[in-house]
């Protein structure tokens, strides 16, 4: 099991020294054994006040953590199993009024085993006003990173953690909307921990106890300084134009060619990524989605990596777009890939679906979206990422309705014509400026800016 540290230990580990100022709690709430007139209830709230030093289960308050202020909802799983009540909802709400009043993130740091029996539905209650001011928090353009303590389970998970748009963990902690008590004796135990989670797709990243501040401090850092567009990043690969389709598609996908990892690395200082649709997929060898700094501002990245894209990984580059809109912050889309992953099993996953969100993504996007085709550049599967109006390419790419081999098969035509299929769709990065499909080609080290204007 791992270290369960308190309320307070946690705030500690987390926030730089001296910077937590709590906020005043809200008074009144039920009466003599709660609002159930549960017999006893009073004395176990006492006891656990005691124990803990705490008036309530969570404790709310603002601090600086890495040097970004912040509001943090500490629980306080000593307190009752850190159990949601009308007091715990009242201090909740309060601490979102004032984050949203400030123009701060929140920081939920969850520990807490889900609604107070002893409140019955009064308790369960609760986690619609919780789900409400998160609600609210969110329209308002706020971030809130989530930390999963252990444990992490019912409501509380089920608002304050997965609802969170940045969902970190700490090792094997207990993570799953149903306890401990109340699962099917025959159930898997890993499905309810940080790294089931994870590997679900549920959160984006187990980060160990000794690495939290500096991790919570860089994502607070990064979802609150977004800068006012994404510069094309400049070309890695080969530089000249290739002469023929066929020799634009065999450059695209020879083995030496610089991929996603390369140009993001390049491009940002530093970046984290996101991971996981939410939907209990990742498609980490397909689409790496996330927020990086470059000149010390945000630009969030969704970027294919070569291989054919799944459905969780349009839903996870869906789910980037969405949040960097929210918030403000830039994006910088790569495209390459052969195109979407064609298996029964990905129709199964709902690849239509997928895909739709991300053209329904960018085209909804109020924030400034740049694409650079890196690679191979496969029909919808590809064009599902790129800006309309800020696409550009670098010299080793194509961009094709489909790819020639696949084109000559619809056309009935024998595979040795693909050669020549490749010329006629004129998929070549010169031939997709001509054409008004892109803006430009990129050279080493600054993009060439042909002579088509930008997009109004």
């Amino acid at each position: 099991m791992p270290e369960r540290r308190s309320a307070r230990e946690i705030l500690t580990l987390v926030t730089d020294p001296g910077t937590f100022a709590g906020l005043p709690a809200p008074t009144g709430g039920p009466g003599r054994d709660g609002p159930l007139g549960w017999q006893g209830y009073d004395a176990m709230r006492a006891r656990a006040a005691e124990r803990t030093g705490e008036e309530e289960s969570v404790v709310c308050g603002t601090a600086s953590v890495e040097g970004t202020r912040a509001v943090l909802l500490a629980f306080e799983f000593g307190f009752l199993g850190g159990s949601l009540g009308e007091r715990t909802g009242d201090r909740l709400e309060a601490a979102y009024h004032h984050a949203r009043a400030h123009r701060l993130p929140v920081v939920p740091l969850v520990a807490t085993g889900g609604s107070r029996m002893q409140e019955g539905m009064l308790a369960l209650s609760q986690l619609q006003r919780v789900a409400r001011e998160s609600a609210l928090t969110r329209e308002a353009g706020l971030p809130q990173i989530a930390v999963l303590r252990d444990p992490t389970t019912g409501g509380g998970w089920a608002t304050l953690g997965a609802g969170a748009d940045v969902i970190l963990a700490l090792p094997g902690a207990q993570v799953g909307f149903a306890g401990s008590r109340v699962r099917p004796p025959d159930a898997d135990p890993a499905a309810y921990t940080a790294e089931g989670q994870l590997a679900a797709g549920a959160a984006d990243a187990v980060v160990p106890p000794e690495e939290l501040r500096e991790t919570l401090g860089r994502w607070l850092r990064l979802l609150t300084t977004p800068a006012q567009e994404a510069p094309v990043p400049a070309a890695l690969g080969t530089a000249g134009l290739p002469a023929t389709g066929w020799a634009a598609v065999q450059r695209a996908r020879a083995r030496e060619r610089p991929r996603a990892q390369d140009y993001l690395d390049a491009y940002f200082t530093h970046r984290r990524d996101i991971s996981g649709d939410r939907c209990g997929g990742t498609d980490p060898d397909g689409v790496l989605c996330g927020f990086g700094e470059r000149d010390g501002r945000t630009v969030a990245y969704a970027a294919q990596t070569g291989a054919a894209t799944r459905p969780a990984g349009y839903r996870s580059a869906a789910r980037l777009i969405r949040l960097a809109d929210r918030l403000g912050i830039p994006v910088l889309t790569l495209v390459d890939t052969p195109g979407a992953a064609n298996d029964a099993e990905a129709e199964r996953q709902g690849a239509g679906a997928a895909i739709a969100e991300v053209f329904g993504a960018v085209a909804a996007a109020r924030v400034p979206i740049t694409t650079l085709v890196i690679g191979e550049g496969g029909s919808g599967g590809a064009l599902a990422l790129a800006a309309p109006g800020n696409t550009w390419a670098t010299p080793d790419s194509y961009f094709s309705v489909i790819a020639p081999e696949l084109a000559a098969a619809i056309l009935k035509r024998p595979p040795e014509q693909s050669e020549a299929t490749a010329d006629q769709l004129r998929i070549r990065p010169q031939d997709l400026v001509e054409l008004g499909v892109i803006r430009g080609i990129v050279d080493h080290p600054r993009p060439r800016v042909t002579s088509r204007p930008p997009p109004e």
